[in-house]
């Protein structure tokens, strides 16, 4: 099974919420997950998770502290994805890949349809969050 590796962030703003991003293309089309993407041969997930942040929403981030690896095997190919909390720290949200996007308070966490690797870093992300 091909596996794919990739960085995403959990961007939190100033008051505390957490942005969710809605796919707005391919097999996993209309599911929802923390924005990035594939980390290129040589690049660290922190750099890729920059990196692909600015490609999908025109801002620049900085990560903070990695709140989860997760594995999860989706029917065509392994995941690991390594996700970030993380803040912005210049731009605007412009949607480039994806067609809707919600801040996210701790209690709305569960309001969204979560793609299944996601639910299980949205567990690790609300643990972190309590303390």
């Amino acid at each position: 099974m091909k596996t794919i590796e990739v960085a995403a962030a959990m961007i939190q703003s100033d008051d505390g919420q957490i942005l969710a991003t809605q796919r707005g293309y391919g097999e996993l089309k209309d599911g929802w997950e923390f924005p990035g993407g594939k980390i290129e041969k040589g690049e660290s997930p922190e750099t890729a998770v920059v990196r692909e942040i600015l490609e999908e929403l025109e801002v620049k981030i900085q990560p903070k502290k990695l709140i989860a690896t997760v594995e999860y095997d989706y029917p065509n190919f392994h995941l690991t994805m390594h996700c970030f909390l993380s803040k912005i720290v210049s731009g605007e949200i412009v949607l480039n890949e994806h067609e809707d996007a919600k801040w996210l308070n701790k209690k709305e966490l569960d309001s969204v349809n979560w793609l299944p690797a996601d639910v299980r870093a949205v567990e690790k992300l609300k643990r972190t969050l309590r303390v």
